[in-house]
């Protein structure tokens, strides 16, 4: 089992070597190149922006958590900020929406949903945590 945690403060230049780091660590568990090269960095690039720029209002002070564990099974990243949360369903665009292709926004969830196996969230008594799992192909 492999297992890594960090602590960001809300500036989207610090996703990129976590994103790079959660790759690695799957790539040495054996996890498909298609996953490696898509779906893992698409997902958590997502998950993590979302929290920083959404849950935490892009608040320099604030801080989110990434936590990964990588188990025999499965790949589970968890991402928390600082934020009230919100309802999974009702923050997912999809292509049949009218304004899709002009909306600079609104793609993360329906991108996450598409590329893991399973996307829940919940309300922390001081945030919000985003879960992704992956399943091992």
């Amino acid at each position: 089992m492999a297992t890594r945690t960090w602590a960001l403060s809300s500036d989207v230049h610090l996703i990129g070597p976590v994103v790079d780091a959660i790759v690695g660590m799957c790539q040495d568990a054996g996890f498909s190149g298609r996953h490696c090269r898509l779906n893992v960095p698409v997902a958590v690039t997502e998950a993590v922006t979302n929290a920083m720029l959404r849950g935490n209002a892009n608040l320099a002070g604030s801080q989110v958590t990434v936590s990964v564990v990588i188990d025999t099974e499965r790949l589970l990243v968890d991402v928390t900020d600082e934020g009230q949360g919100f309802d999974l369903d009702c923050a997912e665009r999809t292509p049949a929406d009218a304004d899709w292709l002009e909306r600079e926004d609104g793609r993360g969830v329906f991108l996450m949903r598409q590329l893991m196996d399973g996307v829940e969230n919940r309300c922390l008594e001081t945030g919000h945590l985003l879960r992704l799992i992956l399943q091992r192909a």
